[in-house]
């Protein structure tokens, strides 16, 4: 099992059966204030927890992605992932989510240039994509801290327990992001 080095405080590994139970205490811990922006955590089983580490181990098997979860610290805060990887267009798109209580630490920009660097440098991929709610701040921000362009609102993209809510596309290209990164570590 290979895992991402985001910094000193910061990694990321591929899900497995081991983080199911920390994952699901997780995800029961914030289950009110994960579910503004995450409609699945109301309802989330342990059971859920396994089908959906299964599937994320499964995907990583058929090279379309992965999950990884996020260790801060050495304790799990949160996942980010690719969705599925379209190798014909080399596009894929980026998820994530992150433990309340651990928010503001730039944690997940951390997690995400890490992504954006692996999606980027090493599966050789041309375009990124992250979808967020328009009034899901702190996901907009992860996309813009990291120079993605915003391209565009879809609306009423997603049904979120009582409303119909917009999202915000954010997009990033490879040539982009190594431009960006020449000029970061100029500095």
């Amino acid at each position: 099992m290979f895992e991402l080095i985001a910094d000193e405080e910061v990694a990321l590994r591929p899900l497995s059966y081991r983080e199911v139970p920390a994952l699901y205490a997780l995800t029961d811990r914030h289950r009110d204030r994960l579910s503004v922006w995450l409609p699945w955590v109301r309802r989330h089983t342990l059971t859920d927890t396994y089908a959906f580490v299964d599937q994320s181990m499964a995907q990583l098997r058929r090279n379309e992605g992965f999950q990884a979860g996020i260790f801060y610290r050495g304790t799990l805060v949160g996942v980010i992932g690719y969705h599925r990887i379209d190798w014909e267009n080399k596009k894929t798109s980026l998820g994530y989510w992150l433990d309340p209580t651990v928010q503001g630490r730039g944690i997940m920009t951390r997690a995400a240039r890490t992504m954006v660097d692996h999606a980027f440098f090493h599966l050789g991929l041309n375009r990124l994509e992250i979808r967020a709610a328009t009034e899901n701040t702190r996901s907009r921000r992860v996309a813009e801290r990291l120079g993605f362009t915003l391209e565009g609102i879809i609306r009423e993209a997603e049904w979120l327990g009582d409303r119909f809510v917009d999202h915000a596309v954010y997009g990033l290209l490879a040539r982009e992001w190594k431009a960006y990164a020449e000029k970061e570590r100029a500095r």
